[in-house]
């Protein structure tokens, strides 16, 4: 009744490097189907097993750089898939992110299983099949559905479920697994620069600065994202943003593109369409820089500072440099 959880790291220092918070989120869902393992590709110093451990994991599968180095989405579909058929799991989970979405649609289509996307809340009726709560059109309703398969395949929206310890932290065997690929396996694979790694993407991001049409044009974003590094966040951006081609498309706020769940939403210059409001009702904090009075997000917002952006942000900069 194993069930089988991919957890993604953040972070590129193994003194550093935790669990994100989808896969806290997503491990939380698993619980409520049977014994909890965990699938983690990183170097075995670099498992964070004690707060593994807390969210109710017994064992851990390790896949070491020396197997695997880097982001092969395919490949680590295919080592999904053979840990499926090991360990005779009932089940496997990702987080909503870009990675465990894209993972787990690849192991969809290795193992002829279907997959059901954004859940919520997950029952096992015992015949094969699972009762399923999942967002639909960006969280704005909840679906009902049954999903029937000899595995569920999930992935677990990132704003719909709570991160919760289990009551008994569990005791952690870690297994080094070392899985077998071909060259097609590994014929896609992501290369990040040491400038670029991190680990942390908009979707998981504990501090989101966002820009809107306020900000200007390509250059204005510049203290934006000085302000983002200085809170160890990373830059969103509205549609219209990406529409003028300023900023790219994987930066998007929005229904058609990142739902966020940071801790803090700093929007600054976004009016906040319904759209954009979809994508980043999710926050715990939503602070708003506008010099409109009625723009919309102002009303979603918790705090909100009337004025203009180019000498707030700065302001603020050199607030935090001085603190």
């Amino acid at each position: 009744m194993t069930v089988l959880t991919l957890v993604e790291l953040d972070g590129t220092q193994a003194s550093a490097v935790l669990p994100i918070d989808g896969s806290l989120r997503a491990l939380t869902l698993a619980r409520s189907l049977g014994p909890s393992a965990a699938v983690v590709f990183a170097a075995g110093s670099a498992v964070p097993s004690s707060t593994l451990a807390e969210y109710g994991v017994t064992d851990v599968y390790v896949v070491e750089p020396s197997a695997l180095d880097g982001y092969a989405p395919v490949a680590w579909a295919r080592v999904l898939a053979g840990l499926l058929a090991d360990t005779k799991a009932t089940a496997v989970l990702a987080a909503g992110t870009d990675r465990g979405s894209e993972v787990l649609a690849h192991l969809g289509a290795i193992t002829g299983l279907p997959m059901a996307a954004n859940c919520t809340a997950v029952s096992a009726d015992g015949d094969g099949t699972h009762k399923l709560v999942r967002h639909r059109w960006a969280g704005l309703l909840l679906e009902d559905a049954v999903l029937e398969a000899p595995v569920a395949l999930l992935t677990v929206a990132t704003d719909g479920v709570p991160n919760v310890p289990a009551d008994t932290p569990a005791a952690v065997t870690v297994h080094e697994h070392k899985p077998s690929l071909t060259e097609n396996d590994l014929a896609v694979r992501a290369v990040e620069s040491a400038a670029g790694a991190g680990g942390v993407s908009l979707a998981t991001a504990r501090v989101v600065v966002g820009g809107g049409r306020g900000v200007g044009g390509p250059d204005g974003f510049a203290p934006l994202e000085e302000l983002a590094a200085m809170l160890g966040g990373v830059v969103g951006v509205s549609r219209v943003v990406t529409s003028e081609g300023w900023r790219p498309h994987r930066q998007q706020v929005g229904q058609t593109g990142t739902k966020i769940t940071p801790e803090l939403y700093l929007a600054c210059g976004i009016s906040g369409a319904i759209q954009h409001i979809a994508g980043c009702a999710g926050a715990k904090h939503i602070i708003a820089i506008n010099t409109d009075a009625g723009a919309p997000i102002l009303s979603h917002a918790d705090y909100v500072l009337i004025g203009d952006l180019h000498k707030l942000v700065p302001a603020l900069v050199t607030a935090l440099r001085a603190r």
